[in-house]
């Protein structure tokens, strides 16, 4: 039981719906089928198969907080490609800049101004005056792990658990906590335990476990997102944020913040909205709009470093290893700028930060018309349902929040209504594009799913 929820009521709502959702999407079925052939599971990546656990369908088109299956089917997106595509679907001015950026050329393998002006709007509203640039927050985090490294010349990264940075090796290690008899151990398959030998994890909101990671002085950085977003939604508590940079500093270590989903929840990021201190802050996902884009602001006594230590082509002695041939581009550059400049505006931040109290409201309206010993998580656009009655502290707590049967069930439950809901472990959240209309939809889908499966 989650509350008053029934766990073979789930079970009989999901296989009602999942026959209703395979017969809804048939055309989708068969260009699977077709494309298993040359694919595993028929899709170009692996998570577009894993993190639905239903079938995957095919998608046709998408126009501003909605796309279209190949069957017809219209979907109003709250999952936006897991934060990837906040800036809405179809034309806009983002893509209205990619195309003129393609027609003079799309990639050089040199710089063009709109790296100057991106880097010019990041340092502005962040914070951090100097800026490279990757495919993604996964590259730009195994960067920052990789000049903190050099730059402290020690090897240990100290990360919180429930957290995710990406799919590279330091970061993939769950375990390894002071104290622990065994050092942190993969988390996945085909990844080295050496890669995570390195590696330290310990409880979000803990400063205590923080101190004892740190006591030998021989972290060379602490990676966290300031707050956890890959396990439902868990808040730093007061001072934590400070207080794990300060630590870091008297340890000799630096410290990085993770924003490739919070900075999506205020303008300027976490760092900006509280005030933070950090050595680095690495961006992704919605940076580019769908373009595959990551970035990583410094100190300019880090981006200094990074000069000196320069990676020259057939020079003997060898440097800094980051950068990659397709990064920094001229095309993904064009698509931050209008991101930047025509989308992600402090007046776009304040409005769906409304949307999205509207979203969170109602969420716990939900809950409580319905008797429920819930939370509604809320953070700006961001929302969703906490299956418990307080907030998560850590990973422990937020842990019942993510519950396999409630999940599935709600998922499949809202596709059929038209609504595609975030993955099971983020939450709902509201979109540069979404309007009252669409929240007020979201929500009465809702309803009617909680009202079915809390039913006496």
């Amino acid at each position: 039981m989650l509350g008053r929820l029934n766990g073979s009521r789930l079970a009989e709502i999901l296989t009602r719906e999942s026959a209703a959702f395979a017969s809804r999407t048939a055309g989708s079925a068969a260009l699977l089928e077709t494309a298993r052939g040359v694919m595993p599971d028929g899709v170009p990546m692996a998570w577009m198969a894993g993190l639905y656990r239903h079938r995957p369908i095919f998608v046709a088109e998408g126009f501003g907080s909605c796309f279209r299956d190949v069957d017809g089917n219209t979907y109003l997106d709250f999952n936006h490609a897991d934060l990837s595509n906040t800036a809405g679907h179809g034309e806009n001015a983002v893509t209205r800049r990619i195309a003129r950026q393609a027609a003079r050329g799309m990639q050089f393998l040199l710089p063009t101004e709109d790296a100057i002006a991106v880097s010019q709007l990041l340092r502005n509203r962040v914070g951090l005056p100097m800026w490279q640039y990757t495919l993604s927050a996964s590259a730009a985090n195994t960067e920052v792990i990789r000049i903190a490294r050099a730059f402290t010349d020690r090897q240990k990264i100290v990360l919180f658990e429930g957290k995710y940075h990406g799919h590279i090796e330091p970061t993939m290690a769950e375990g390894g906590a002071p104290g622990a008899n065994a050092d942190a151990a993969p988390d996945g398959m085909g990844i080295s335990a050496r890669a995570t030998a390195d590696t330290v994890n310990v409880p979000f909101n803990d400063i205590p476990a923080l101190a004892r990671a740190l006591q030998d002085d021989d972290v060379a950085l602490i990676l966290t997102e300031p707050a956890l977003t890959n396990c439902s939604l868990v808040l730093p508590e007061p001072g934590f944020l400070e207080e794990a940079y300060r630590l870091a500093k008297a340890a000799g270590a630096l410290f990085a913040l993770d924003e490739t989903h919070s900075w999506q929840f205020a303008y300027g990021g976490l760092i900006r909205a509280h005030g933070l201190s950090a050595d680095f802050v690495t961006l992704g996902k919605g940076l580019g709009s769908g373009m595959p884009l990551g970035a990583y602001g410094m100190t300019a006594e880090l981006g200094g470093f990074v000069e000196r230590h320069r990676d020259v082509d057939v020079a003997q002695v060898r440097g800094l290893a980051i950068g990659g041939t397709t990064y920094g581009s001229a095309i993904t550059l064009a698509a931050a700028r209008a991101v930047l400049e025509d989308i992600l505006t402090e007046a776009a931040y304040a409005r769906v930060a409304v949307l999205g109290s509207r979203l969170a409201d109602g969420i716990e309206r939900i809950i409580t018309t319905h008797g429920l010993p819930w939370r509604a998580f809320r953070y700006g656009p961001r929302s969703g349902f906490c299956l418990a009655p307080e907030l998560p502290r850590n990973l422990d707590e937020a842990l019942p929040s993510l519950d396999q049967a409630f999940s599935d069930a709600r998922r499949v439950f809202m596709a059929n209504r038209g609504i595609w809901e975030a993955i099971a472990s983020a939450g709902p959240q509201v979109s540069f594009v979404h309007t009252e209309a669409d929240i007020d939809r979201y929500l009465e889908v809702a309803e009617d799913f909680i009202a079915e499966v809390s039913a006496d």
